[in-house]
């Protein structure tokens, strides 16, 4: 199992990113649009967070730009019919916070309109996904330190939410969420600014 890899890019199409690393080993990873957007710079150093996929006959490295991205890649792939190769088109469709925000708020059209998924498909990925970010609300218990004001508000719970079933610790969320409250109160725009501020 890799939990990342830094090298210098040496290599990059559609969906794919070639690092070399200072061993003289180059590896080559499966990557999201959005992911080849932050790292498709020749000669460039970066650090990709990886996923190792092993099969009877294949082993394949799936690269991302934050802990975020591959979290939800992750959570994705746990879903039945939903292997790596259309995680990662759903990953290039829509962005990590729009995609917490259709889970988090069932709206299987705007998981429609990725190429390859279809109504039932998006309503299964919302079904399962939506059940394990629940799971996260109920492990969420309000204290003195962090504050319980965010708990009268719907849309902060579930942004807090959204942001724990990313891997994000509680105190993290609520401190982002928090300051994100600062400057709007539309969900989707309060996970983005969220998301944003642990992309480093």
């Amino acid at each position: 199992m890799f939990y990342s890899v830094t090298g210098k890019v040496v290599f990059y199409e559609e969906g794919r990113i070639a690092l070399a690393t200072a061993g003289g080993v180059a590896y080559e990873l499966l990557v999201s649009n959005a992911a080849l957007a932050k790292f498709g710079r020749q000669g460039e150093t970066v650090t990709v967070y990886c996923h190792t996929a092993v099969s009877q006959d294949d082993v394949r490295l799936y690269g991302f730009y934050s802990r975020e991205e591959k979290a939800m890649f992750e959570k994705l792939i746990s879903v039945g019919g939903v292997g790596g190769k259309l995680a990662l088109q759903i990953l290039s469709s829509v962005d990590v916070s729009t995609l917490a925000v259709a889970i988090v708020g069932s709206d299987a059209a705007t998981l429609s309109r990725v190429k390859g998924i279809g109504k039932k498909t998006a309503e299964r990925i919302i079904l399962e996904l939506r059940e394990q970010v629940a799971g996260s609300v109920s492990a969420i218990a309000p204290s003195k330190e962090l504050g319980t004001e965010l708990f009268g508000d719907t849309v902060a719970q579930d942004a807090v939410a959204a942001l724990v079933s990313l891997g994000i610790s509680k105190t993290e969320a609520f401190n982002a969420v928090s300051a994100a409250m600062k400057k709007t109160d539309k969900l989707e725009q309060i996970i983005g600014l969220a998301l944003r501020s642990f992309d480093k």
